[in-house]
This record gives structure tokens, C-alpha cells and sequence, in this order.
């Protein structure tokens, strides 16, 4: 039984405590974080972007109870980069990384390392995409959905361990689609086998169990709707009759129009209005399988009384080009690779803000290692190129970056590689290999179908942005700009000075 002396400090220490902490059964000052991530997610693939042939409820919900940022980018749109952006918080040249190859083993500073000091229990589970597979990078623990990452026979990940758990006769890849597939087809098993609906089950069973006295860091990565495209039937069928947007393709981009090979995983290709949709649908379907298992974690997080003390963050590493501009996969520098969807809800207390805004400024993956400290007040001496998202919704008029960076080095072929710089109005484009530049107005022109590069009555802007980027690459040396002009670049360059080498 409470003493009268414990009763009154208990009753003082509610008194004070910020309102995302009223009732909470652990003694401390800090909301737990949810960090949600699917993968390949293209931007305007949510509804509440204005997408009404797909039901996404449990996304929307999180910007509808907090906030949707309509601008929001991977700054170099592949696995593996994002991801390093996502761990870092630092753009493309400072964290190393400028295409796709292995992330570096070791960081400097790192988000869960960083939470993990500031008083965190973290647990990250689903496709964390590290290198070695078992890099934990500061978590203290992690359970792995890598099933297209099979890099050597000794590892197997905790979905494969728990599927043959389950169903030791099975096999796991049975629908016979490979990882960059255009070709889609529902899931052949029942679908509490499929690596979704694992990923969500253990998030949902981390919740269910959690009772540590400190405030959690759960990231939950789902690795659809990366292909392959495989919903279970209820989600394929759904689609079967939906009206799904046609590909966008503007004239600029008939050159990608023959196929890139004969293989299941082109990167560019018309294949047709018919296969578009067949590739959409599963995309589709698979978004939505996604949403729904979102939904089971949000509801297992109510259930334990947790909504109110915990911020929630969706957002995706990149898009998938389903075959807009005749384009497959991702690493583009356009909306449908490199715009993702962003929403965050925040507890009560933690920030006094309208509920349901829609912000325009141009936030990046480099900004959510910022929001987490900022939200766990736990600031840093590092210098990070990210910012807290928080700071959007304390202010009407807050300090904020003008423009933001996006690249890809070499990917799929040395004609794709390229520079970018958006305000989410405007977007300029500087192909390395040709030199070639592009121009876009995304407020009239938001599938970037009319390139204005080449309109005399747009020449004073496009120098105006190709001067942003001579800048904004200058700190690069003569490989990137000499004397003040940009250059081209014929060979991959994968590695920026500041990429972590494994001893570092």
C-alpha cells in the first residue's frame, strides 16, 4: 500500500509532468518513438496525396492526427544510401555514400547508438539493409527481414529462421518473382507466412511485452512494396477492376522506350499499357497490405495506453517508377523515385500545433535523425545536415533550408548518374554523364512531363538553379566544377573522402 509521503511526491510528479506523460506507468521525461518505414514508396502513392485509387487509412491517419509533409525526398533514392542518410542524418557527400554499394560498417554517430545514450531501449526490426547483415549499429537488439540479401549461405534471416518455423516444407519464394521484378502476381501462401505480416506481428508482440522502466525506440521496416510485387489475394484482387493511374511519360523520355534487356528486372522500357497496370496492381496491392499491418501496430499501441506518449514517424527510403518516363525501380531523379511519402504525430504536450496541417516545405530522410533527438531532448555537438521536423510546427515562420540537395551516382548504366536540387516548386537537373540539364515546374508540372531547359523564357532561371549547383558542388574539387563550370563525369565515382572505411 502507497504512503501518504510516496502518494503526494507521485501526485507532484504528475502535477509537472508534460501531458504526453500523464499516467505513464515508467519514471521518465522522454515520449517513446515509433519510426515506420515501408520501402520503395513512392510519394504520391497514399491517398491523402490525392491518390483516390488506393486505401491507405492507417497512413493518412497518422498525418490526419499530426502532420503530412507534401514535399518530402530521399535525397539519393536507392536502398542503401537512404539508408546510410536515415543512420546518419547527413547528406550523400558527408556520409560517403554516392551510389549503391555497401554501407559502411562503422559511423561515427548513429541513430540508434545516439537514442540508445539518451536513455532508449531500441529495437529495430525488418530490413535494415546494414552491412554485415548482423551490424546492429547501436541497437540493442534487432530481428531481420532480409530475404532478397542473401549474401552467403551462413546467414539466414529471423523472418527465414521463423517461416521454416513454421513451414518447414515451404518455400518461402514460391511465386517465383524476384527482387526488381516489373512482373506481379498475388502470394501463393496463406498470408501470415508473408514477410509483412511477420514484420508486423513482431513489432506487435515488442509492444505487447515491453515493460522496461525506459521510454522505447522501435523501428519497424517493412521491405514491400519494394518488389516483388506479391499482396495476398484479398489485396490483389482489390485492384483487379480499380482505376489505376496510367504511366506518365513525358516526350523527353522516349529514348528509354526499348527495353534495357530481356530479363524480368529491366530499368527502362515500354512495356505497355497492359503490363503497367499488372505491375500496378500488385504495387498497389502490396501498398496496401503494408497500411493495413500498419493499422495492427497502431492499434496494439493504443492498447497498451501509448498513443499519447509516443511519436510516431512514417515515411519510405525512395520510390518505384512503375513505369512512368518508360522507367523501372528507382535511383531517378524524378518525383516518382525520389518523392516519398512523410508523416508524423506527435503526442500530446510535446509540441502545440494544429492537428492535420499539410507543410510545403522540402523535408528529407537527413531530418528525422535530428527529430528523434530533438523530441528525446537530447541535443548534439555533431554537426548534422538534417533538421528537427519539429521545428515546423513550433513556428509559422521558421528558419529552413531554401533548397535541397538530391544525387545518384552511376546506377544500372553510366548514362545514369546525375545532380538535383528542388524547392519542391522548381526542380534542376545536371546529368553527368552527357551534361545534359533539365528544368521542371512542379507546380504546374508535378509528373515532369514538359522539360524547360531548352524554353528561352526559363533561361534566366535555369541559370539561376545551374549557379546553385556549380556552389553547391564547388567544396567537391575539379572532378565536379572547374573554373566555376560543371563537369562531366564518364566514370563512377562511389565514394565521397568521408565514407567510413571499416577500421574507421
Amino acid at each position: 500500500m502507497m504512503n501518504r509521503r510516496t502518494a503526494l511526491k507521485t501526485a507532484a510528479a504528475a502535477a509537472v509532468a508534460p501531458a504526453f506523460l500523464q499516467g505513464q506507468r515508467r519514471g521518465s521525461s522522454k515520449p517513446n518513438i515509433l519510426f515506420i518505414m515501408d520501402d520503395q514508396h513512392r510519394g504520391d502513392c497514399i491517398r491523402a496525396d490525392g491518390n483516390s485509387a488506393i486505401h491507405t487509412p492507417n497512413m493518412d491517419r497518422i498525418g490526419n492526427e499530426g502532420v503530412r509533409f507534401r514535399r518530402a525526398y530521399s535525397s539519393m533514392p536507392t536502398c542503401t544510401p537512404a539508408r546510410s542518410t536515415l543512420l546518419t542524418g547527413l547528406s550523400p557527400w558527408n556520409h560517403g555514400m554516392l551510389h549503391m554499394v555497401a554501407m559502411g560498417e562503422r559511423y561515427p554517430f548513429t541513430k540508434p547508438q545516439a537514442l540508445r545514450d539518451a536513455g532508449y531501449y531500441t529495437m529495430g526490426i525488418g530490413k535494415m539493409h546494414y552491412h554485415p547483415q548482423r551490424n546492429t549499429h547501436g541497437f540493442h537488439h534487432v530481428l531481420l527481414d532480409e530475404s532478397g540479401r542473401i549474401q552467403n549461405p551462413e546467414f539466414r534471416s529471423d523472418y527465414r529462421a521463423w517461416f521454416w518455423s513454421q513451414a518447414p516444407s515451404a518455400n518461402p519464394d514460391v511465386t517465383g518473382l524476384g527482387f526488381n521484378d516489373y512482373p506481379a502476381r498475388p502470394y501463393e501462401l496463406p498470408e501470415n507466412l508473408h514477410p509483412t505480416h511477420w514484420t508486423a506481428q513482431t513489432a506487435i508482440n515488442f509492444l505487447k511485452g515491453y515493460n522496461q522502466p525506459d521510454p522505447f525506440f522501435l523501428k519497424v521496416s517493412f521491405a514491400r512494396p519494394h518488389s516483388p510485387y506479391d499482396p495476398p489475394h484479398r489485396f490483389w484482387q482489390k485492384y483487379q477492376d480499380a482505376d489505376l493511374p496510367k504511366a506518365k511519360v513525358g516526350k523527353w523520355a522516349e529514348k528509354y522506350a526499348p527495353r534495357s534487356s530481356n530479363r524480368d528486372d529491366i530499368w527502362h522500357g515500354d512495356l505497355g499499357e497492359a503490363q503497367v497496370r499488372t505491375s500496378r496492381q500488385g504495387y498497389y496491392g502490396s501498398v496496401e497490405f503494408v497500411d493495413d499491418q500498419i493499422g495492427r501496430i497502431l492499434e496494439a499501441l493504443e492498447q497498451r495506453g501509448w498513443l499519447e506518449e509516443t511519436l510516431i514517424v512514417f515515411t519510405s527510403d525512395h520510390g518505384d517508377m512503375t513505369g512512368d518516363h518508360h522507367l523501372w525501380r528507382k535511383s531517378y531523379p524524378w518525383e516518382a523515385s525520389a518523392r516519398i511519402p512523410m508523416a508524423m504525430r506527435w503526442p500530446e504536450g510535446l509540441v502545440s500545433a494544429k492537428r492535420g496541417q499539410v507543410l510545403s516545405q522540402t523535408v528529407e530522410l537527413r531530418d528525422i535523425l535530428p527529430t528523434f533527438l530533438d523530441a528525446a531532448g537530447a541535443p548534439t555537438s555533431r554537426k548534422l545536415d538534417g533538421d528537427s521536423m519539429l521545428k515546423l510546427l513550433r513556428s509559422s515562420n521558421p528558419a529552413w533550408r531554401e533548397y535541397l540537395d538530391l544525387e545518384h551516382g552511376v546506377c544500372y548504366s553510366n548514362e545514369n548518374n546525375w545532380t538535383a536540387l528542388t524547392d519542391g516548386r522548381l526542380k534542376y537537373i545536371f546529368h553527368a554523364f552527357h551534361g545534359n540539364e533539365q528544368l521542371f515546374n512542379l507546380d504546374t508540372d508535378p509528373h515532369e512531363l514538359q522539360d524547360l531547359s531548352g524554353d528561352s523564357g526559363h533561361s534566366a532561371t535555369l541559370a539561376m538553379w545551374r549557379q546553385r549547383m556549380v556552389e553547391h558542388l564547388s567544396i567537391r574539387g575539379e572532378a565536379w566544377v572547374k573554373n566555376g563550370k560543371l563537369q562531366t563525369r564518364k566514370e563512377p565515382i562511389p565514394r565521397s573522402p568521408n565514407f567510413p572505411m571499416s577500421a574507421g
